[in-house]
């Protein structure tokens, strides 16, 4: 699988350094290129890639402004800041940026942070870095309001939700809920000893987590059994649940 990068920069020779430099590297491949914020965006939601280099000072629309909107269409994304300005290192990483360069920067610097990428899209390297106990709680259901009708959910099923586009996702073993209701509305309703927000975009099962690994410079990624979703954890988050499980 070839993992697809846009590259966002207003400066035409930062756009090709970087473009040459992805493609010295296996397993990525550039499908488009934009030199303001606005057409960033909308090339983001035409070609939906895995790995986003963009600047922050661009026309039109901000870097830090274009990655938020990246990160509320997907916060799976992997935004690589590439900057000649300090200054905005942490506001890049409240809006969870995978890496932060800045120019200027070695070629090699790009590759270190394509490898990385290409680790968490092969999981045979996937490094766990804590086997969580199980966590058990009793029984509840929990009402769910669609256009569809009411459903009731066991929260004991509940593995997942997230946010997807303009919805929220709730996902159990065999079933997938959608629903109008914010993260923040569902999280008041759930079982605070079952249920954890590990990032604004997502709610996970305490007692189907498996495994956490790293994800960028200030990010990780949770595995959780009985399906192929998993969710992100920001670093605050993963002290939050070091500490909720006394490790």
């Amino acid at each position: 699988m070839e993992i697809k990068v846009l590259i966002c920069d207003d400066d035409f020779g930062m756009r090709l350094m970087l473009k040459k430099a992805v493609e010295k590297v296996e397993g990525f491949k550039i499908v488009g290129e934009a030199e303001d914020g606005e057409a960033a965006l909308s090339l983001y939601k035409c070609l939906n890639p895995e790995v986003v280099f963009i600047d922050v000072e661009m026309p039109k629309l901000n870097g830090l402004e274009c990655a938020k909107l990246i990160c509320d269409k997907n916060p799976k994304t992997k935004i690589i800041f590439a900057t000649g300005h300090n200054e905005y290192m942490f506001d890049a990483f409240k809006v969870y940026a995978f890496d932060y360069l800045t120019k200027p920067f070695k070629v090699e610097r790009i590759f270190q942070t394509l490898d990385r990428i290409k680790e968490l899209y092969d999981v045979s390297k996937e490094k766990s870095i804590h086997e969580i106990i199980r966590y058990e709680s009793g029984l509840n259901k929990i009402l769910l309001k669609n256009k569809e009708g009411i459903n009731f959910v066991d929260m004991e099923d509940i593995i997942i939700i997230q946010r997807e586009e303009r919805t929220t996702a709730i996902y159990t073993s065999n079933d997938c809920y959608t629903t109008s209701e914010t993260l923040s509305e569902l999280e008041d309703r759930l079982d605070k000893n079952q249920f954890f927000r590990s990032h604004k975009s997502y709610i996970i099962n305490l007692s189907r987590i498996n495994k956490i690994y790293p994800y960028g410079r200030w990010t990780y990624i949770i595995k959780l059994k009985d399906t192929e979703k998993d969710a992100l954890l920001t670093h605050d988050k993963y002290e939050e649940l070091k500490k909720l499980f006394n490790i």
